[in-house]
């Protein structure tokens, strides 16, 4: 075991004996765990030398130790902390000063979060199979190929092919630990030339483009999504914009998609000018009201226009959002600049889970867990669509399409949006307002300007059982709301 390094003991006179100090401040550092059970304490002669104080002063304080059950002697040995310290201190050990603590900041994933998979139908022992089935292999202790596991890359490409229409090879994919690394990735490597002409970001939209648009200070302007007619594709289509990133399957949060024709527009759009088309094929799985469209990449190739468009997916709705791996098709001109940035940012993606994913997409296993889960979504769907309808008739209204894993509702009251979603979670019922997801310029503007209330609700998470009860504690909340302002 080893020594314990005295150096901090500090004799200050307050009132005490030298004696009486010294215990306390052994007896504290013992209690609070700062010296570890069957660690050796200096000697006798030592510490007093260290100390500058008589060896009887420290021979009386190491006595009273031992006969406290703080310290154990062992003959020719020394001094020792002891294993099992004093019963009424027992309490004591382990807790943690206020300066150790440190603050949970983890998200409330409860009942309607938005963006949270049904985690208890994922297969979880199937996966941890194909963990282990690699955890044990050398070759994957070292660093590994950048661009992602080839094995991984050729089981997302043929995936992608199948499922998305996507048109690429193993040599375009690039495995993330993340959409959001993707995203990133992408606008760091086409907007870093284009300062002058602003990115398109969809409003209202996913906050976290803005976040890394602000980081990296590129210069970008919002396209509108309404509830009624969608992206406002005449607006792009006569920007002279650098590029637009896109949720086109299922937009986020407004829950509308593009048609086929749309799609071909902004691809056109994207050719004539030399501007990028960044998809995030965001809840492309889950479609409920009718067949997903193609993926606008997968367009794009049939048009000989793909070397404008970056397609980014990840496994978090499809699997769990723990994994934290994304992957992105690029054009084969980007690749190489591509991973010079990924470099940059973190390196190559964890071994383990990129050959697990691997053999889970092969075998089937992913495949077979989105059929199911499709069917269960859908379920959940029309569940709280026909609650939401029962309980508000009529003043709540879905605005979002039958896909994903979240429901979009609006309404024309002054309800605020803000305070009903706080509200709610007080009453443990997580709901995200809409202005959670608009610019911060117009977040002040007020509902009663021609602008709904709206909420987003996620109902991946939420047990089919619980859906009717949480509906209609929020009916009950939001006509008290209502009454209030009467």
């Amino acid at each position: 075991m080893a020594d314990i390094d005295t150096a901090n003991l500090v004799l200050v006179n307050e009132g005490k004996t030298l004696q009486q100090a010294l215990f306390e401040q052994i007896r504290e550092r013992i209690l609070c765990g700062s010296w570890l059970a069957g660690a050796r304490l200096p000697s006798t002669r030592a510490l007093a030398l260290e100390l500058n104080v008589s060896r009887n002063t420290v021979i009386h304080t190491y006595d009273q130790l031992l006969a406290e059950g703080y310290l154990v002697s062992k003959a020719k040995s020394g001094f020792f902390v002891a294993v099992t310290p004093p019963d009424k201190f027992l309490t004591t050990i382990g807790s943690k000063s206020p300066a150790s603590q440190g603050t949970n900041n983890s998200p409330n994933n409860g009942l309607f979060a938005p963006g949270v998979a049904d985690f208890s139908q994922f297969p979880t022992k199937q996966w941890n199979r194909y963990l282990q089935r690699h955890v044990g292999r050398s070759s994957l202790l070292g660093t590994q190929d950048l661009q992602g596991l080839i094995a991984l890359r050729e089981a997302l490409a043929a995936y992608l092919t199948s499922s998305r229409s996507v048109e690429c090879c193993a040599d375009q994919v690039i495995v993330t630990s993340g959409a959001q690394q993707s995203i990133a990735i992408a606008l760091l490597v086409t907007q870093s030339a284009s300062t002058t002409r602003p990115f398109l970001v969809e409003s209202p939209g996913y906050k976290q483009v803005v976040k890394v648009l602000d980081l990296f200070n590129i210069n970008y302007d919002y396209v509108t999504v309404s509830s009624v007619s969608g992206l406002d594709v005449d607006a792009v289509l006569s920007s002279s914009a650098s590029g637009v990133y896109l949720t086109p399957s299922n937009q986020y949060p407004m829950g509308c998609s593009l048609n086929t024709d749309q799609r071909l527009q902004l691809i056109e759009w994207a050719k004539r000018g030399k501007r990028w088309i960044i998809e995030d094929d965001y809840d492309s799985e889950f479609q409920f009201d009718s067949r997903p469209f193609r993926s606008m990449q997968g367009l794009a190739a049939h048009a000989s226009s793909a070397d404008q468009v970056i397609y980014i997916g990840s496994t978090s709705k499809v699997m769990f959002n723990a994994l934290r791996l994304g992957y992105m098709v690029v054009p084969k001109h980007l690749v190489a600049r591509c991973l010079e940035v990924k470099d940059a940012l973190s390196g190559d993606t964890p071994s383990q889970t990129q050959a697990a994913l691997a053999d889970f997409i092969s075998e089937g296993g992913l495949v077979r867990h989105i059929r199911k889960m499709r069917r269960i979504y859908e379920a959940k769907f029309q569940v709280i669509k026909t609650k939401i309808k029962q309980r508000f008739s009529g003043d709540w209204v879905v605005v979002s399409q039958g896909a994903g894993l979240h429901i979009t509702v609006e309404w024309r009251s002054k309800v605020d949006e803000v305070l009903f979603a706080n509200q709610a979670e007080q009453r443990g019922v997580v709901v995200r307002p809409m202005r959670f997801y608009r610019p911060e310029q117009d977040k002040d503007i007020p509902q009663c300007e021609g602008r709904n209330g709206a909420i987003v609700l996620g109902f991946g998470n939420a047990a089919i059982d619980d859906i009717a009860p949480s509906i209609n504690q929020l009916s009950i909340l939001y006509y008290q709301l209502l009454n209030d302002l009467e």
